[in-house]
Protein backbone atom coordinates (compact mmCIF):
# COMPACT_ATOMS: atom_id res chain seq x y z
CA UNK A 1 0.00 0.00 0.00
CA UNK A 2 1.35 3.63 -0.96
CA UNK A 3 -0.69 5.93 1.20
CA UNK A 4 -2.15 9.17 -0.51
CA UNK A 5 -0.09 12.31 0.11
CA UNK A 6 -2.04 14.56 2.16
CA UNK A 7 -0.57 18.12 0.59
CA UNK A 8 -0.76 21.31 2.91
CA UNK A 9 0.62 23.48 0.48
CA UNK A 10 -2.30 22.57 -1.50
CA UNK A 11 -4.97 23.37 0.89
CA UNK A 12 -3.47 26.37 2.66
CA UNK A 13 -3.52 28.00 -1.23
CA UNK A 14 -7.24 27.19 -1.06
CA UNK A 15 -8.15 28.93 2.60
CA UNK A 16 -5.20 31.61 1.32
CA UNK A 17 -7.63 32.37 -1.23
CA UNK A 18 -11.05 32.45 0.42
CA UNK A 19 -8.77 34.42 3.08
CA UNK A 20 -8.40 37.28 0.08
CA UNK A 21 -11.44 37.15 -0.99
CA UNK A 22 -12.72 37.81 2.33
CA UNK A 23 -10.28 40.61 2.56
CA UNK A 24 -11.41 42.62 -0.63
CA UNK A 25 -14.67 41.87 0.57
CA UNK A 26 -14.26 43.96 2.88
CA UNK A 27 -12.22 46.65 1.39
CA UNK A 28 -14.90 47.40 -0.66
CA UNK A 29 -17.30 48.99 1.96
CA UNK A 30 -13.90 50.76 3.55
CA UNK A 31 -12.22 48.12 6.05
CA UNK A 32 -8.98 47.42 6.04
CA UNK A 33 -7.92 44.06 7.69
CA UNK A 34 -4.24 44.12 9.99
CA UNK A 35 -2.15 41.71 10.89
CA UNK A 36 0.34 42.30 13.39
CA UNK A 37 3.27 40.09 14.98
CA UNK A 38 5.56 40.85 18.33
CA UNK A 39 9.05 38.92 17.42
CA UNK A 40 11.70 39.00 20.62
CA UNK A 41 15.49 38.61 19.96
CA UNK A 42 17.04 36.72 17.54
CA UNK A 43 16.28 33.16 16.83
CA UNK A 44 16.44 32.42 13.24
CA UNK A 45 13.70 30.15 12.53
CA UNK A 46 11.09 32.36 14.91
CA UNK A 47 12.42 35.15 12.13
CA UNK A 48 11.68 32.86 9.29
CA UNK A 49 8.25 31.95 10.67
CA UNK A 50 7.52 35.70 10.81
CA UNK A 51 8.80 36.31 7.75
CA UNK A 52 6.34 33.84 6.43
CA UNK A 53 3.16 34.94 7.73
CA UNK A 54 3.43 38.61 6.94
CA UNK A 55 4.29 37.47 3.09
CA UNK A 56 1.30 35.64 3.45
CA UNK A 57 -0.66 38.13 4.82
CA UNK A 58 0.15 41.24 2.23
CA UNK A 59 -0.63 38.41 -0.52
CA UNK A 60 -4.03 37.82 1.17
CA UNK A 61 -4.24 41.78 0.92
CA UNK A 62 -4.23 42.44 4.44
CA UNK A 63 -2.20 45.47 6.18
CA UNK A 64 1.00 43.94 8.25
CA UNK A 65 2.48 45.10 11.01
CA UNK A 66 6.11 43.80 11.99
CA UNK A 67 7.32 44.71 15.48
CA UNK A 68 10.58 43.08 16.50
CA UNK A 69 12.40 44.02 19.93
CA UNK A 70 15.47 43.27 20.94
CA UNK A 71 16.60 40.74 23.10
CA UNK A 72 17.71 43.07 25.28
CA UNK A 73 14.10 44.29 26.09
CA UNK A 74 11.93 43.84 28.78
CA UNK A 75 8.72 41.84 30.10
CA UNK A 76 7.71 44.96 30.28
CA UNK A 77 8.56 46.24 27.15
CA UNK A 78 6.96 43.13 25.55
CA UNK A 79 3.83 43.71 27.74
CA UNK A 80 3.40 48.08 26.90
CA UNK A 81 4.24 46.72 23.08
CA UNK A 82 0.65 44.42 22.80
CA UNK A 83 -1.02 46.91 25.06
CA UNK A 84 -0.18 48.96 22.07
CA UNK A 85 -1.44 47.09 19.63
CA UNK A 86 -4.58 46.46 21.22
CA UNK A 87 -5.12 49.62 21.08
CA UNK A 88 -4.70 50.20 17.66
CA UNK A 89 -7.70 50.00 15.28
CA UNK A 90 -5.85 48.90 12.34
CA UNK A 91 -4.92 45.67 13.76
CA UNK A 92 -7.39 42.81 13.76
CA UNK A 93 -4.69 40.01 14.70
CA UNK A 94 -2.34 39.69 16.77
CA UNK A 95 0.57 37.21 17.09
CA UNK A 96 3.07 36.55 19.77
CA UNK A 97 5.75 34.54 17.97
CA UNK A 98 6.51 31.83 20.55
CA UNK A 99 9.06 30.48 22.06
CA UNK A 100 9.83 34.06 23.91
CA UNK A 101 13.44 34.21 24.91
CA UNK A 102 15.07 32.42 27.71
CA UNK A 103 13.67 35.00 31.04
CA UNK A 104 10.28 35.93 29.44
CA UNK A 105 7.28 34.66 30.26
CA UNK A 106 5.03 33.65 27.11
CA UNK A 107 1.89 32.64 29.07
CA UNK A 108 1.60 36.17 30.18
CA UNK A 109 2.68 37.92 27.04
CA UNK A 110 -0.36 35.86 25.37
CA UNK A 111 -2.87 36.34 27.77
CA UNK A 112 -2.13 40.06 27.48
CA UNK A 113 -3.39 40.40 23.58
CA UNK A 114 -7.10 41.23 23.42
CA UNK A 115 -9.28 37.99 22.65
CA UNK A 116 -10.80 39.95 20.28
CA UNK A 117 -7.52 39.98 18.20
CA UNK A 118 -5.76 36.51 18.78
CA UNK A 119 -4.77 35.48 15.85
CA UNK A 120 -3.29 32.25 16.94
CA UNK A 121 -6.16 31.09 19.23
CA UNK A 122 -4.22 30.62 22.66
CA UNK A 123 -5.67 33.00 24.99
CA UNK A 124 -6.87 31.28 27.52
CA UNK A 125 -10.35 33.37 27.31
CA UNK A 126 -10.84 31.47 23.78
CA UNK A 127 -9.49 28.68 24.66
CA UNK A 128 -12.26 28.72 27.46
CA UNK A 129 -14.66 29.10 24.84
CA UNK A 130 -13.51 26.47 23.01
CA UNK A 131 -13.86 23.98 26.18
CA UNK A 132 -17.47 25.75 26.06
CA UNK A 133 -17.82 24.77 22.54
CA UNK A 134 -18.63 28.02 22.06
CA UNK A 135 -17.56 30.45 18.56
CA UNK A 136 -14.33 31.94 19.15
CA UNK A 137 -10.85 32.04 17.06
CA UNK A 138 -9.30 28.58 17.48
CA UNK A 139 -5.68 27.54 17.74
CA UNK A 140 -4.12 28.13 14.03
CA UNK A 141 -2.29 24.34 13.71
CA UNK A 142 -5.45 21.92 14.97
CA UNK A 143 -7.60 24.27 12.96
CA UNK A 144 -5.31 23.44 10.05
CA UNK A 145 -5.45 19.86 10.50
CA UNK A 146 -9.00 19.77 10.71
CA UNK A 147 -9.14 21.75 7.59
CA UNK A 148 -7.23 19.06 5.69
CA UNK A 149 -9.30 16.67 6.51
CA UNK A 150 -12.15 18.20 5.58
CA UNK A 151 -10.60 18.71 2.28
CA UNK A 152 -9.54 15.59 1.28
CA UNK A 153 -13.28 14.00 2.80
CA UNK A 154 -11.78 11.80 5.60
CA UNK A 155 -14.56 11.22 7.86
CA UNK A 156 -14.02 11.65 11.46
CA UNK A 157 -17.71 10.78 12.80
CA UNK A 158 -17.34 7.51 14.38
CA UNK A 159 -13.57 7.33 13.80
CA UNK A 160 -10.35 6.31 16.55
CA UNK A 161 -8.12 9.63 16.72
CA UNK A 162 -4.85 9.30 18.75
CA UNK A 163 -2.98 12.07 19.38
CA UNK A 164 0.22 11.98 20.33
CA UNK A 165 1.16 14.75 22.24
CA UNK A 166 -0.18 16.98 25.30
CA UNK A 167 0.73 20.60 24.39
CA UNK A 168 -1.75 23.67 24.63
CA UNK A 169 -0.70 24.72 21.11
CA UNK A 170 -1.66 21.58 19.30
CA UNK A 171 -2.10 18.13 21.40
CA UNK A 172 -4.88 19.18 24.22
CA UNK A 173 -7.42 21.55 21.58
CA UNK A 174 -6.85 19.29 18.71
CA UNK A 175 -8.39 16.56 21.30
CA UNK A 176 -11.59 18.54 22.15
CA UNK A 177 -12.26 19.83 18.51
CA UNK A 178 -12.07 15.90 17.24
CA UNK A 179 -13.93 14.39 20.06
CA UNK A 180 -16.88 17.91 20.01
CA UNK A 181 -20.02 17.06 18.76
CA UNK A 182 -20.32 16.91 14.75
CA UNK A 183 -16.97 15.78 14.57
CA UNK A 184 -17.81 13.11 16.43
CA UNK A 185 -14.35 10.67 16.81
CA UNK A 186 -13.29 9.00 19.80
CA UNK A 187 -10.14 10.18 20.67
CA UNK A 188 -7.33 9.03 23.12
CA UNK A 189 -4.40 11.26 24.00
CA UNK A 190 -0.94 9.93 24.57
CA UNK A 191 2.64 11.02 25.24
CA UNK A 192 6.00 10.25 25.66
CA UNK A 193 5.60 8.53 28.91
CA UNK A 194 2.25 6.55 27.57
CA UNK A 195 3.06 2.53 28.31
CA UNK A 196 3.13 0.24 25.13
CA UNK A 197 2.93 3.41 22.75
CA UNK A 198 2.58 1.09 19.70
CA UNK A 199 0.01 -0.60 20.87
CA UNK A 200 -2.42 2.12 21.44
CA UNK A 201 -1.62 4.26 18.23
CA UNK A 202 -2.12 0.91 16.22
CA UNK A 203 -6.23 1.26 17.21
CA UNK A 204 -5.94 4.85 15.20
CA UNK A 205 -8.14 5.68 12.26
CA UNK A 206 -6.51 9.15 12.67
CA UNK A 207 -3.01 9.23 13.98
CA UNK A 208 -1.90 12.66 14.52
CA UNK A 209 1.70 12.95 16.11
CA UNK A 210 2.94 16.27 17.89
CA UNK A 211 5.85 15.02 20.01
CA UNK A 212 8.83 17.37 19.16
CA UNK A 213 10.86 13.83 18.61
CA UNK A 214 12.32 13.69 14.77
CA UNK A 215 10.95 10.51 13.38
CA UNK A 216 9.67 8.88 16.88
CA UNK A 217 6.51 7.43 15.09
CA UNK A 218 7.70 3.94 12.65
CA UNK A 219 5.64 1.48 11.27
CA UNK A 220 4.92 -0.66 13.93
CA UNK A 221 2.90 2.44 15.35
CA UNK A 222 0.39 2.91 12.73
CA UNK A 223 -2.74 0.57 11.72
CA UNK A 224 -2.52 -0.37 8.09
CA UNK A 225 -5.17 2.52 6.34
CA UNK A 226 -4.77 4.31 8.95
CA UNK A 227 -4.65 8.64 8.02
CA UNK A 228 -1.46 10.04 9.70
CA UNK A 229 -1.05 13.70 10.12
CA UNK A 230 2.42 14.33 11.16
CA UNK A 231 2.81 17.98 13.05
CA UNK A 232 6.88 17.75 13.96
CA UNK A 233 9.03 20.05 12.38
CA UNK A 234 12.31 18.77 13.52
CA UNK A 235 15.58 20.34 11.85
CA UNK A 236 18.12 17.56 11.71
CA UNK A 237 22.06 17.19 9.42
CA UNK A 238 19.32 15.75 6.61
CA UNK A 239 17.34 18.79 6.85
CA UNK A 240 13.95 19.15 7.91
CA UNK A 241 12.23 15.62 9.14
CA UNK A 242 9.14 15.00 11.18
CA UNK A 243 8.23 12.81 14.26
CA UNK A 244 7.15 10.76 11.65
CA UNK A 245 9.10 7.78 9.54
CA UNK A 246 7.79 8.79 6.85
CA UNK A 247 9.08 6.29 4.15
CA UNK A 248 7.87 2.46 6.06
CA UNK A 249 4.96 4.63 7.41
CA UNK A 250 3.68 5.81 3.85
CA UNK A 251 3.91 2.60 2.72
CA UNK A 252 1.33 1.31 5.83
CA UNK A 253 -1.03 4.32 6.19
CA UNK A 254 -3.93 4.77 3.63
CA UNK A 255 -3.11 8.72 3.97
CA UNK A 256 -0.14 10.92 5.10
CA UNK A 257 1.16 14.63 5.40
CA UNK A 258 4.51 15.02 4.29
CA UNK A 259 7.56 17.10 6.33
CA UNK A 260 7.83 19.93 4.89
CA UNK A 261 4.28 20.94 2.98
CA UNK A 262 1.71 18.99 5.45
CA UNK A 263 0.78 20.98 8.88
CA UNK A 264 3.08 23.83 8.75
CA UNK A 265 1.47 26.04 5.98
CA UNK A 266 -2.10 25.41 7.43
CA UNK A 267 -0.69 26.92 10.54
CA UNK A 268 -0.12 29.87 8.58
CA UNK A 269 -3.39 29.63 6.48
CA UNK A 270 -5.26 29.37 9.26
CA UNK A 271 -3.77 32.55 11.22
CA UNK A 272 -4.74 34.11 8.01
CA UNK A 273 -8.39 33.14 8.30
CA UNK A 274 -8.78 34.03 12.33
CA UNK A 275 -7.46 37.70 11.18
CA UNK A 276 -10.17 38.17 8.22
CA UNK A 277 -12.84 36.88 10.66
CA UNK A 278 -11.80 39.07 13.85
CA UNK A 279 -12.13 41.94 11.03
CA UNK A 280 -15.48 40.59 9.67
CA UNK A 281 -16.89 40.92 14.07
CA UNK A 282 -15.65 45.20 13.52
CA UNK A 283 -18.52 47.53 13.60
CA UNK A 284 -18.74 48.85 9.80
CA UNK A 285 -16.93 52.21 10.22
Amino acid sequence: MSAIVLSGTEVAAAVRAEVAERVAALSAVGTSVGLATVLVGDDPASQVYVRGKHKAAVAAGMLSFDRHLPGSATQADVEELIRTLNADPAVDGMIVQLPLPDGFDGNQAVAMVDPAKDADGLHPYNLGLMVLDRPGPRPATPSGIMRILSHYGLATAGKTAVIVGRSFLVGRPLALILGAKGVDATVTQTHSRTPDLAAVTRRADILVVAIGRPRMIGAEHVKPGATVIDVGVNRTDEGLVGDVDYEPVAEIAGAITPVPGGVGPMTIASLLANTVAAAERKPAP
